[in-house]
């Protein structure tokens, strides 16, 4: 029996800080090398996530700089060893101001400075699962969604959620950046996309285009 070139993979999702972001473990079957995206925090909860899968860590990956998603990593990056990717480099004002932030939201933060900053084109690899990487500012500069077409599914960070999109109030956050993001760089990936977001539960591209109200009126469909 030929092996298929396409890796089979898996996904936990592990609810982190009191924001309750949905920090991923990723991992490719095939080598059970993975990736931990977006560590903002309960590091204690992602270590046994990790541990339950029987998969051993190669990266740590940030789709952008605000705490609940990043203010974790510097700590796991040197508990595991591992290389943080990610995100674009215009969100490095966040990263540099991890700690002050969790002052305010009175959690734990440490400022990272990412190994390996993200760009449009660039690729990110999972054991033998290639990511595609897409630039999608308006939530926050730097804002970056990893996409894998041969296994139809995206990890788009806080751009687009079931039935909303980023909140665009914070530093740097920009409401027609993000409108532009979502219409010139998700929707034409196709309907057919899965999707995990920052927060609340997964979604296709095809049930927002269809479904989610800040699309509607927005000439995007």
């Amino acid at each position: 029996m030929k092996e298929s070139p396409v890796p089979d993979v898996s996904a936990t999702i592990i609810p982190v800080t009191p924001f309750q972001q949905n920090c991923t473990l990723l991992w490719c079957e095939k080598t059970k090398k993975a990736a931990v995206v977006d560590p903002g925090g309960d590091l204690d909860r992602i270590r046994e996530a990790i541990a339950q899968a029987g998969v051993t860590v190669e990266k740590i990956i940030l789709t952008h700089g605000h705490i609940d998603h990043a203010g974790g990593a510097a700590e796991l990056r040197e508990d595991l060893g591992v290389p943080v990717e990610g995100p674009h480099e215009a969100d490095r004002f966040l990263l540099e101001r991890l700690a002050e932030q969790g002052q305010v939201y009175g959690f734990p933060a440490r400022a990272v400075t990412p190994d390996r900053w993200l760009n449009e084109g660039d690729t990110v690899t999972v054991g033998d699962l290639t990511l595609e990487v897409l630039h999608c500012p308006g939530h926050s500069p730097g804002s970056v969604v990893l996409v894998s077409p041969s296994q139809r599914f995206a990890l788009v960070g806080d751009v687009l959620f079931q039935g909303s999109v980023g909140r665009v109030d914070l530093p740097g956050g920009d409401g027609k950046a993000l409108i532009a993001s979502i219409k010139d760089k998700l929707l034409p990936l196709g309907d057919d996309i899965a999707f995990i977001c920052g927060h609340g539960p997964m979604s296709t591209i095809g049930q927002e285009r269809q479904t989610n109200p800040f699309l509607q009126g927005e000439g995007l469909l």
